[in-house]
């Protein structure tokens, strides 16, 4: 029996904010050497929040109070196909120092002014913004 790929996929991230900064991290996985937010899978019988908050502990070593819905997005491409909708929370920072591991080369806080400097994965500019936003930054 061949198994057919069920789409769209769920994942969660997380929009952390520290002293002004976001964190982001450079991706080991495709789109590989972009800069995202940390996040990845929902496993099954998780909620997307608890899913954020696993993925940015196993990604970057930090944990935070995920107050905020900041909103849907969708990231679908034809080759190789892939539709995710990720759930974006957000939040303050509560510890951890900031370290790359699991799917991540490297981990970085950074200021708004600092943002044109790097190649975002699609939709993370526009969850940065959001984030900003809805959490009175």
């Amino acid at each position: 029996m061949t198994h057919v790929q069920q789409f769209p996929k769920l994942g969660a991230s997380a929009c952390v904010w520290k002293d002004g900064k976001v964190l982001l991290i450079q991706r080991a996985k495709p789109p590989l050497g972009l800069w995202s937010l940390p996040g990845g899978h929902v496993e099954f019988g998780e909620t997307a929040v608890a899913a954020a908050e696993r993925e940015l502990l196993e990604e970057s070593g930090v944990t935070a109070d995920l107050t905020a819905f900041i909103g849907l997005y969708e990231v679908i491409l034809d080759k190789p196909a892939f539709h995710y909708a990720i759930a974006c929370y957000g939040g303050m920072w509560r510890s951890g120092e900031a370290q790359a591991s699991s799917d991540a080369l490297e981990a970085r806080w950074l200021a708004p002014a600092e943002l044109d400097s790097v190649d975002f994965a699609p939709n993370v500019r526009e969850a940065i913004a959001r984030a900003r936003a809805l959490l009175g930054l």
